[in-house]
Formats: C-alpha cells, sequence, structure tokens
C-alpha cells in the first residue's frame, strides 16, 4: 500500500494513527502494518523516535540530516500529552533561554526520552487537578505544521511555572521569562492557582504579581484574593533549597535578595 499520502499529510505520526488510516480500505492486519512499517524505515522514508511514534523524512533528505521538531515530538509522546513548563514558555516563544530538555504532562508514567540532543520527560497531572477531573483546566489546542498540539495556556503555564520552578530553570531564567508575557486573565490566574491548594504557590503568584503589578494592570482586589490563600507562617520561595533571603511579611514568603532586587539586570 502507497502511504506517501499518510506521509505528506503527516510529519509524525503514532502507530494507532497509521492503523486508522490503514483501516479506511478495510480490516489491516497487524503483520501488514509492521511490515509497511520497517520497509519505510529501512528505505529512510520513516524515523523511529521511540517504539509506537515515528517522524517523517521529507523526499530528497537523508534521514541522518533530517531536522525534527521537538515540539511536536513532546506532543506525541503519549496519547494525552500536554507542553508544558518551560517547553509551553518556548512553544510560546517566551523562554528565555533555549532548552534542549523538554516536559509535558500526561497521566501516564513513562520514561524519559532521548532522540538525538533533546531529552523527553512526562510531568504528572497535579494530584489537585486529579481530585477534582479537572486535568484539562487551561489546556488549550494550538496548530503548529498542520499538527494540533496541545499546550497549556498563559495563565496556567505562568502558575505552574512557579509551582513547580525545578522543571524551568533558574530563578534568573523563570523571572526573565515570564517577564516577557504582556497579559494574564488574572480572574483565570486566581481560579487555577485555588485548583493547586498549594499556599506556598498562591503566595509565589502574589508576589510576582505585585512586583509588576504596573506592567500587568493587578487591581488590588487580585492581590488581596491570593493573600487569603498565603501560608499563615513564613515559607520559602524554593522548599527544597531554602537559601538565606529576605521575609516579604505580605505573603508570608522568604525570597533570595537576588530575586527582590533583580540583580541579573544590574549593569556592572
Amino acid at each position: 500500500m502507497n502511504l506517501n499520502v499518510f506521509f505528506d499529510q503527516n510529519p509524525i505520526f503514532t502507530v494507532d494513527q497509521i492503523d486508522r488510516f490503514l483501516s479506511q480500505k478495510g480490516p489491516a492486519k497487524t503483520s501488514t502494518r509492521n511490515s509497511l512499517l520497517a520497509y519505510h524505515r529501512k528505505n529512510g522514508r520513516i524515523i523511529t523516535v521511540r517504539r509506537g511514534v515515528y517522524w517523517v523524512v521529507p523526499k530528497g533528505i537523508s534521514p541522518e540530516s533530517c531536522p525534527v521538531d521537538p515540539f511536536l515530538l513532546a506532543a506525541q509522546l503519549t496519547p494525552d500529552a500536554v507542553l508544558a513548563y518551560h517547553t509551553a514558555l518556548e512553544f510560546y516563544g517566551k523562554g528565555y533561554s533555549i532548552f534542549e530538555r523538554f516536559f509535558y504532562l500526561s497521566s501516564h508514567i513513562s520514561t524519559p526520552v532521548h532522540f538525538r540532543s533533546y531529552a523527553f520527560q512526562s510531568v504528572m497531572t497535579p494530584n489537585s487537578l486529579k481530585k477534582k477531573n479537572n486535568e484539562n483546566y487551561g489546556v488549550v489546542k494550538s496548530e503548529r505544521s498542520g499538527v494540533e498540539v496541545r499546550v497549556t495556556s498563559f495563565e496556567r503555564t505562568f502558575v505552574d511555572v512557579l509551582d513547580r520552578p525545578y522543571l524551568c530553570g533558574s530563578w534568573e531564567e523563570i523571572w526573565r521569562s515570564l517577564e516577557s508575557i504582556e497579559f494574564f486573565d488574572l480572574d483565570r490566574v486566581i481560579e487555577y492557582t485555588r485548583l493547586l491548594e498549594n499556599a506556598t504557590t498562591a503566595s509565589k503568584v502574589g508576589f510576582f504579581l505585585e512586583q509588576h503589578r504596573e506592567t500587568l494592570m493587578v487591581d488590588d482586589h487580585y492581590l488581596k484574593e491570593l493573600q487569603s490563600l498565603c501560608p499563615k507562617q513564613p515559607h520559602y520561595l524554593e522548599r527544597q533549597k531554602r537559601k538565606p533571603g529576605r521575609l516579604v511579611s505580605n505573603w508570608n514568603l522568604i525570597v533570595p535578595c537576588s530575586i527582590i532586587n533583580r540583580s541579573w539586570a544590574e549593569v556592572i
């Protein structure tokens, strides 16, 4: 069977997708599909990314020199993959730095995937969302090279980055990346922060918004709502590392002075 039409329409595909394509002309045997895939791999038409996921090599290009889009790869590694954290920032063109590590949310526990110079890591959806059957809050659909991709919205990405900063690089990277986003729907930010049920995260969200209240047009009532979610006792900005810092009493948050002063922006 000639699969060129399918390849032309699908720069990346899964076994399930090709099975649906083959079944259009009647029931297809697994052995037939496997033979077709083996034939096209041998002839350099497709590349195996991981078991069950393939990248199509454009005609006239060798598999070795064929460029791949890591965002499309990450979005197809599990059926429910959602680009998130620093990967979402980069997808939107808001990452201050370029990473070769890509993160996607999934309910499936998957081993990390390494392909060429890229590393792909699945991250479990927060339990607080699972308990509320709200895993897809703030998940939007976008298109990249004609392929539908699921990615967290600006609002969810903003909160997620502060909730799990270890998936996003240094605090300078986080601050500079988030500062490049010109607008947030603050009602959605508050709603999602409440869903996470994490007092420290609420403090971090409030602290960032207070630092940028003019550029992001943050009204007092948003800050008051977040203050009602804050911890009763001081918490560290990053609880695992507990670096010395200054207590920001409005948020019961101990923040490194380098962040308060944005020391990376100082001219030496």
